[in-house]
């Protein structure tokens, strides 16, 4: 049965998910609050923050972990019970209070700051496969890349509303600034709280629930995971696919963890910087997603997938090199200081960020059975996140190793990999598997 579109009303209110929950993202895992714990919280200025960037990376792979052992099995109880708004407004709620409590993460307070981030995380990350689960219902096929690039955007928006304002009233990322700067945890649980309120008016629970009791249902659940992983091989290119996005997401998991922790200690640049490069990248990105949102529709996501995992490449070997081509740059008789360098690759890379995870989130979509989208998205977040945890343990390890700088280029390896994998799926036969699916 060809799957309908759904009304713009019920898109916008899936898609505001997305612009409220990029408070938690950039304000807590990319911005501020990674910046703050490496360098004020754990404060190991003498080893380069190498323990601190190390503490970090784990804090985040462990919540990461939660969401591996979980995702699957829970996306299979939706399906069966349909329930995933109930179980989306949980994670949502669980969210907002974790990330609240950051406040009380004081310098010295590792342990307490580490904990936080592990249940905030898993919260975080458990609803995204929640809301992406719900993508499928809202159109055919050759809609998902634009409705999907229309999420990712609204995203890229509500992060820059959220992080332009925190910037504005919270200032810089400082021990003498401290207790200003402190008060990120509740102001992106109060931008998240607030702003994802149109999804649950809005976004539609569709799908029959199965008749059956509470514990029948965990049972059926369970069962039905060990099913979906024994017959995974029929959904060769869904697996291949994810295999792909593994590696893609290793990549990107490092870029969004440690992009503002690297200009800080790499690039030292100052705080204008730091406020301009933040700015410019959303919009950069938020261009992206719209623009890569119409590629898809055109081209395919898999080729857009493609062509932004080598754009990847390209950007994370510059940024590497930045000082040495700033160095090569002023030769010519230029003042720059590599923050501005940093700052143009920084800008071009963020066409790719959305991108990559708007081609990836479509192709999901266009490979999943629909009445088994909870749990097939569930594998999706599954990838996800175990390529969070690759690449945070790995950079975090390496970093520690042979310093942050070098240790970026881990991320250039990632998408090589990704890219490899990718040219294995073939899409006419993987949708042709999951129409024809039944149950």
């Amino acid at each position: 049965m060809p799957r309908q579109r759904a009304s713009k009303k019920e898109i916008l209110g899936w898609a505001m998910f997305d612009f409220a929950n990029q408070a938690y993202t950039l304000l807590i895992i990319t911005v501020v609050f990674g910046d703050l714990f490496t360098r004020v919280i754990v404060a190991d200025a003498e080893s380069g923050y190498r323990l601190g960037n190390l503490l970090w990376s784990l804090s985040l792979a462990a919540g990461y972990l939660l969401v591996v052992l979980s995702a699957p099995f829970l996306g299979a109880v939706m399906d069966i019970s349909a329930r995933r708004k109930q179980f989306l407004f949980f994670s949502y709620i669980a969210t907002v209070l974790t990330t609240a409590l950051l406040y009380f993460v004081a310098p010295g307070y590792i342990l307490l700051g580490m904990l936080l981030i592990v249940f905030s995380n898993y919260a975080y990350s458990i609803g995204e496969s929640f809301i992406a689960s719900f993508l499928p219902d809202l159109g055919p096929a050759e809609d998902m890349g634009r409705i999907s690039g229309f999420g990712w955007a609204l995203g890229y928006v509500g992060g820059l509303v959220a992080t332009g304002l925190a910037l504005l009233f919270l200032g810089e990322v400082s021990a003498e600034n401290f207790d200003n700067v402190r008060w990120v945890g509740p102001f992106a649980a109060a931008f998240f709280l607030l702003a994802a309120i149109p999804t649950f008016l809005w976004l539609k629970e569709r799908g029959t629930a199965h008749p059956v009791s509470r514990r029948e249902m965990w049972q059926l659940g369970r069962a039905r995971v060990r099913e979906s992983v024994r017959h995974l091989e029929g959904y060769r290119d869904l697996t291949t696919f994810l295999l792909s996005a593994v590696f893609a997401m290793s990549g990107i998991y490092i870029i969004i963890a440690f992009t503002f922790i690297y200009g800080a200690q790499v690039i030292e640049w100052d705080e204008r910087m730091r406020v301009l490069t933040f700015i410019t990248v959303q919009l950069t990105a938020t261009g992206g997603a719209i623009l890569f949102g119409w590629v898809q529709d055109r081209m395919g996501s898999r080729f857009t997938y493609g062509f932004t995992l080598l754009f990847w490449i390209v950007a994370i070997v510059l940024i590497w090199r930045t000082p040495a081509i700033t160095t090569w740059l002023n030769q010519f008789g230029y003042q720059l200081h590599p923050q501005d360098v940093f700052l143009v690759v920084a800008v071009a890379a963020g066409l790719c960020l959305g991108a990559t995870q708007s081609a990836s989130r479509a192709i999901v979509g266009q490979l999943t059975p629909l009445p088994r989208a909870a749990e097939f998205y569930g594998f999706w977040g599954l990838s996800h996140k175990l390529a969070a945890i690759i690449g945070l343990v790995a950079v975090g390890l390496l970093q520690a190793w042979v310093g942050l700088q070098n240790a970026i280029l881990l991320c250039a390896v990632f998408f090589a990999l990704a890219f490899i994998v990718s040219l294995k799926v073939d899409m006419a036969r993987g949708e042709a598997v999951a129409e024809a699916y039944k149950e």
